[in-house]
């Protein structure tokens, strides 16, 4: 694997930090800014908001750029976000900054993804897919508990602060190992030109108009709304996930943390199974991972009050969570060879979809008086709605590649000597 794929990667675990760690700075911050906790929630709300917007928009504006200039350019757009946050005199300030950041974010998803798929062959995509994002799974092992215990020992500040330092490293590591020039904003087709599939070769300069073209697919779109569901059925019970520990499951909130780290150790070795399996059979690994969401979303939420299996169906969510995610990532790309930017940002865009909608679903429900342990129901009928997609996904791949409604061996044979009559 070429080092600037795991820079990417790199790039979206100092990013993915920030995205998370607010749900455990939130009481420092609503205490220092002088707001209530649920609207130190909203800043979360914008951040998932600025990323819905921001996937597509920033693919589009930095589509004629070089890829390394693009990551550069919306790292350092970042880390200038985070700079003014960790000095906001107030609220108002920092919630722009806020979905600043998520904007950057959001475009740096889209470039980093298709600079991934570019520098590797065909082979193996999903595995570089699956180093990049590894950059979030190990963000949420690692830089969202060092971000919290940063804001209780320090303040919130501090991890603003440190997540802009990382990001600067991120930034120069980029400089020096990921390649400079256009870097193929188009996917290689092997042969210098266009390929038979709508590819665009290395030399040819990329357009909105080519790559929408390229989008114009509705497997593409349904892909999309499968990488909504699929998140947003992992999302929806771990964004509630301390509270069901510790108002369901009477854990100690001195706990929570390593529980919160299990469930992404999970993430970490569903992504690596995920990686090996997505480039082989895409459907079967999206299928088998709904599949086992929706299963462990009901064991949850049938066994919220025992500990020990709460614990256990932690690590096994985070598992079946994330080994979706490089056939999430990778298939679009498959699906639109001709759209290698603009199909990985509005996959992001998508992902973060999920992001938004499904844990506000997950509050109406204990909002109705369902509890806490509702968000789990939450997830499996989310998670089935995926397997549904992927069934239909299916489906619609068979009559492609000509499946049971294509003519038989015996009927081409007589086709071809009719013609040849003729």
């Amino acid at each position: 694997m070429p080092p600037a794929v795991y820079i990417v990667g790199l790039g979206i675990f100092t990013q993915g930090t920030s995205e998370f760690m607010l749900s455990g700075l939130l009481p420092g911050m609503a205490d220092d800014l002088g707001v209530s906790i649920p609207d130190a929630g909203l800043l979360i709300s914008a951040f998932a908001i600025g990323m819905v917007v921001g996937a597509p928009l920033l693919a589009v504006a930095t589509l004629g750029w070089p890829r390394r200039t693009a990551l550069v350019s919306l790292q350092a757009a970042f880390v200038v976000a985070h700079v003014v946050g960790a000095l906001a005199p107030g609220y108002a300030v920092l919630f722009v900054t806020r979905v600043i950041s998520a904007l950057a974010y959001a475009g740096y998803w889209g470039v980093a993804v298709a600079t991934a798929v570019a520098l590797v062959p065909a082979s193996a995509k999903a595995r570089a897919v699956a180093v990049v994002a590894g950059g979030l799974t190990l963000a949420t092992i690692v830089g969202v508990p060092a971000g919290t215990l940063l804001g209780q020992v320090s303040s919130w500040r501090a991890a603003f602060w440190a997540v802009a330092a990382a990001t600067v490293v991120s930034l120069v590591c980029t400089l020096i190992l990921v390649p400079g020039g256009n870097g193929g904003r188009g996917v290689r087709s092997g042969n210098g030109g266009r390929g038979g599939n709508g590819e665009r070769g290395a030399g040819e300069r990329p357009s909105v108009r080519a790559e929408l073209r390229g989008m114009a697919r509705p497997q593409l779109w349904l892909s999309y709304a499968i990488t909504a569901f699929a998140f947003g059925a992992v999302i929806v019970t771990f964004s509630y996930l301390a509270a069901l520990l510790t108002e369901v499951g009477g854990v100690s909130e001195g706990w929570v943390p390593a529980i919160l780290a299990l469930f992404g150790v999970g993430g970490l070795a569903g992504i690596v199974v995920g990686g090996r399996t997505a480039e082989a059979s895409p459907l079967g690994t999206l299928g088998l991972g709904l599949g086992g969401l929706v299963l462990f979303s009901v064991l949850l939420a049938l066994t919220a009050e025992v500990t020990a299996v709460v614990i256990a169906l932690v690590l096994l969510l985070g598992f079946v969570g994330y080994v979706t995610n490089p056939a999430l990532q990778s298939r679009v790309f498959t699906l639109a060879p001709g759209a290698p930017t603009l199909v990985g940002a509005t996959n992001t865009a998508a992902f973060n979809v999920g992001n938004t909608v499904a844990p506000l679903l997950g509050g109406l429900t204990i909002d109705a008086g369902f509890g806490y342990a509702s968000v789990a129901w939450v997830g499996a009928a989310l998670a089935g709605a995926g397997v549904l997609g992927v069934l239909w996904a299916a489906r619609l791949q068979r009559a492609e590649r000509g499946g049971p409604s294509a003519p038989t061996p015996v009927a081409r044979v007589a086709r071809e000597s009719v013609r040849a009559e003729a």
